[in-house]
């Protein structure tokens, strides 16, 4: 569906502050992929994530991307236009929604651009819809329609960003660290309905996170991050009986190869 091939980022290259942030990244992001990704700071997650979503030009290498009329290369294309397709939720809970907005304005914005571009006019019908597709947070807010979206808790807002991300219909859908500024019960819910909305629409996700078990316990592929470059990729089946211990083993048997950096710290 999304192909990286040998994709490098250089920072400030020829300067000694060069830094080599992506090493030769080759990966295919096959459709209805889960894929959680783990390594410690400076790893190159979000930098992996920046280069996909088009934040970031490759300083070499190729994108595609599948399409109904064939393969595109889309290493060049400019972010503005691959956020029609690729959708993105951040650790802060409060990028992803207009505070300033009312609820039912917000969903207007995620159903146009679900719709491609579609002129769509809020009426009673929609408010209709808008209730149902909001109950199912479990949080109230579908009788908070006219409720402008900055009242709301930290934990309604990510909730409410992920529906939203999920009726805009994505290709893909890049999680980044997104229930890490919630409390434990909030990340809990967030995260279940994650998975719910995963497993529903048939979605193609990609989520970054520092939380071992999480990365265990969610998604149906599991990658590894270290010093720029993907050390594990581990599929679907292998996933499902690998314990956390298993994991750490993994990467201790690496790391004796020499083969990833003393900084790498799972948690």
């Amino acid at each position: 569906m999304i192909e990286l091939k040998d994709i490098n980022i250089v920072f400030n290259k020829n300067t000694p502050d060069e830094n080599h942030a992506l090493k030769n990244i080759n990966l295919k992001i096959n459709r209805g992929d889960f894929i959680t990704v783990i390594g410690s700071n400076g790893a190159g997650k979000s930098t992996l994530y920046n280069v996909i979503a088009g934040t970031y030009s490759a300083t070499s290498g190729t994108i595609l991307r599948e399409t109904e009329k064939g393969i595109e290369d889309i290493t060049k294309e400019k972010e503005y236009k691959r956020a029609r397709y690729i959708g993105r939720i951040f650790q802060n809970p409060l990028l992803g929604t207009a505070g300033k907005m009312s609820l039912e304005d917000n969903m207007v914005i995620a159903s146009k651009k679900g719709f491609k571009g579609l002129k769509i006019s809020l009426n009673s019908k929609l408010r209709e819809e808008f209730k149902k597709q909001v109950s199912v947070l479990d949080m109230g807010l579908e009788n908070r329609l006219n409720d402008n979206v900055e009242q709301f808790s930290g934990g309604q807002r990510q909730a409410l960003t992920l529906l939203m991300a999920v009726m805009s219909k994505p290709d893909l859908l890049l999680l980044d660290e997104h229930t890490a500024a919630l409390d434990p019960t909030n990340a809990a819910i967030v995260m279940e309905l994650t998975k719910k909305f995963a497993a529903e629409y048939n979605l193609t996700v990609m989520m970054v996170t520092h939380n071992m078990q999480h990365a265990l316990d969610y998604g149906t592929r599991l990658l590894m991050m270290d010093g720029g470059e993907i050390i594990l990729d581990i599929d679907k089946e292998e996933k499902a009986n690998l314990t956390m211990d298993d994991l750490v083993e993994k990467f201790r048997s690496i790391k004796n190869k020499g083969l990833v950096s003393d900084k790498m710290l799972l948690q």
